[in-house]
């Protein structure tokens, strides 16, 4: 899944919602962390942090018992400009069960013209679960973004991810005008490459105004989950449930579970996921949905 929403943004802006910084005199930030989960008498603890430059995560939290280890990712500087690089790699060993997310949207600055870039690794050990449930992505007009991300799930693990773009301050009424995004994702089950998607968004391109591509739509997102069969029920349910101010659809492969949204407005798009991954999770988990709390400041 794109990591760009996996980066938060702690800035605190006025509410009368500043420019962005001039990219001309933007310091480029290189960023790695590593997060290392284990399992030990039925707990899952943040056994290894490793961090360089602007990216940092909050103590591990335990909202639903000690089974699930909560985690808040966080890149202070506020947002990504043209230049940096962000690196981050998660593991989990067996029967740890994670779940990574956002105090906020994250944020991609327009550029001069260098490439903005995050990498997310995940691997993920035979019965263990990651859950990989960034806020959204906001995409400023005039930026060059590349997300790319790599899962990797042994026999037996689960992987429920999100992935959310917006193109565009919306709320400013800004519109992605310039610039371009190229989103990669690879999601391997057993060693075997199960999902490969490449897409490149380019504002001037035709995919942006196509039917066949986003036919104008401004907000665009994918989730999915891995490493079990969805049953007829499940998918039944999922298609069930009403996507409002978009256009949205759910199917169903070996192994795997997607589902995508486009349409014109953040917050239904948000709402539609999170209905879903609350219908998934039980079945992927055996876990009953626990909404981070984060999610409602």
């Amino acid at each position: 899944m794109a990591p760009g929403s996996g980066v938060a943004t702690l800035r605190q802006e006025s509410m009368s919602h500043p420019p962005p910084p001039d990219p001309l005199a933007c310091t480029e930030w290189l960023a790695r962390m590593e997060l290392g989960y284990r399992a030990t008498d039925g707990r899952t603890v943040l056994g290894h942090r490793l961090h360089s430059g602007p990216l940092r995560v909050q103590k591990a939290l335990y909202p639903e018992g000690e089974a699930v280890c909560h985690t808040l990712l966080l890149h202070p500087p506020g947002g990504i400009a043209g230049g940096d690089h962000l690196q981050v790699a998660i593991s989990a060993g067996p029967q740890a069960h994670a779940l990574i997310t956002t105090p906020g949207a994250g944020k991609w600055y327009r550029s001069a013209g260098p490439q903005a870039r995050v990498d997310l690794r995940l691997k993920v050990s035979a019965g263990a679960v990651v859950e990989w449930l960034p806020q959204e992505s906001i995409l400023f007009d005039g930026a060059h973004a590349h997300s790319a991300s790599t899962i990797d799930l042994a026999a037996g693990a689960r992987f429920i991810g999100m992935d959310l773009w917006c193109l565009g301050r919306l709320a400013s009424g800004e519109r992605f005008t310039r610039g371009r995004l190229a989103l990669d994702t690879r999601i391997l089950i057993d060693g075997r490459t199960r999902w490969l998607e490449q897409a490149r968004i380019g504002a001037e391109a035709q995919l942006p105004h196509s039917p066949a591509g986003l036919a104008g739509a401004p907000v665009t997102g994918t989730l999915i989950a891995a490493g079990a069969d969805a049953d007829d029920a499940l998918l039944a349910a999922c298609r069930a449930v009403p996507a409002e101010g978009g256009l949205c659809g759910v199917t169903r492969l070996p192994g795997l579970l997607v589902a995508r949204y486009r349409g014109d407005c953040t917050q239904a798009a948000r709402a539609w996921f999170v209905h879903l991954w609350a219908l998934i999770r039980p079945a992927m988990t055996g876990r009953p949905a626990q909404t981070p709390r984060i999610w409602n400041t």
